[in-house]
């Protein structure tokens, strides 16, 4: 029977620009017997024909189609609710501002006045940023973010993620930011399976590193979860999880099995 497989990309397909060792033959396996593939990142500091140059190098091949990450969502979302006359303040780098760009997202003149504030990984993340988007809170914009990730995972351990963000956003609000459009956001679950797959729940599933994430996604939407210890998770946190996962890989490379 046909199958989806949803992937994360950093921990899982590969760490900085190492490949998981078998990552590239497992996707192979599984596009030759007819199984579809989307890679799937909330990662916002790259856009996606970056990541699709990046499989490519990697022995991976992948059309852009193929290849969905937390800018494209929340451009997506904020398309479908935001009126001619609101505007956004976006927190984030070049390839966030690009996207946003592309679906025609108005950008607020005045931070203080805008109606939605986005976050994303911004590594020139500063004092005043976080002001202008305490001021956007202050008269009454949305918050979003692209992703909870309170780090990425790198070849020599990890470094900080938007959660770092929303953090600083939250201390100063004392709220929670409650809109994420990146994993594990049912935004990012149904668009997936209905625009990019166009498959159920069941016939699909998730692949990555990160439980509150990946594996969280997965659960909620009904999509078979899989776990890799390549990135984040260790065998050893998963005994206390509040997500779990219903298989577990030591790497993408044995995917094919299941």
């Amino acid at each position: 029977m046909l199958k989806g497989f949803i992937f994360d990309l950093d921990g899982t397909i590969y760490l900085d620009d190492h490949i998981i060792d078998g990552a590239s033959e497992a996707i192979k396996t599984l596009k030759e017997r007819g199984d579809k593939v989307v890679f799937l990142t909330n990662k916002s500091i790259a856009n996606r024909k970056e990541y699709v140059e990046k499989l490519n190098l990697m022995g991976i091949n992948v059309e852009l189609s193929e290849v969905i990450n937390s800018n494209y969502i929340t451009a997506h979302y904020l398309k479908t609710v935001m009126d001619e006359n609101d505007s956004v303040y976006v927190i984030g780098e070049g390839p966030l501002f690009e996207e946003l760009a592309n679906e025609n997202i108005k950008l607020a003149d005045n931070p203080a006045s805008a109606t939605h504030v986005v976050l994303g990984w911004d590594r020139q993340f500063t004092y005043d940023k976080l002001n202008n988007a305490f001021q956007a809170w202050r008269n009454g914009a949305e918050i979003l973010a692209t992703n909870p990730d309170r780090t990425c995972p790198v070849k020599d351990g990890e470094i900080p993620d938007c959660g770092a963000m929303i953090g600083a956003l939250e201390g100063a609000t004392g709220e929670q930011v409650k809109m994420i459009t990146g994993k594990p956001s049912s935004l990012m679950a149904e668009y997936v399976l209905g625009n990019v797959l166009g498959m159920k729940a069941d016939q699909c599933y998730m692949v990555g590193d990160r439980l509150e994430t990946d594996i969280k996604m997965a659960n909620d939407a009904g999509i078979h979860s899989v776990l890799v210890l390549s990135g984040i998770t260790t065998e050893g946190m998963l005994e206390s999880a509040a997500h779990q996962p219903d298989f577990v890989l030591e790497s993408v490379k044995d995917i094919a099995s299941l």
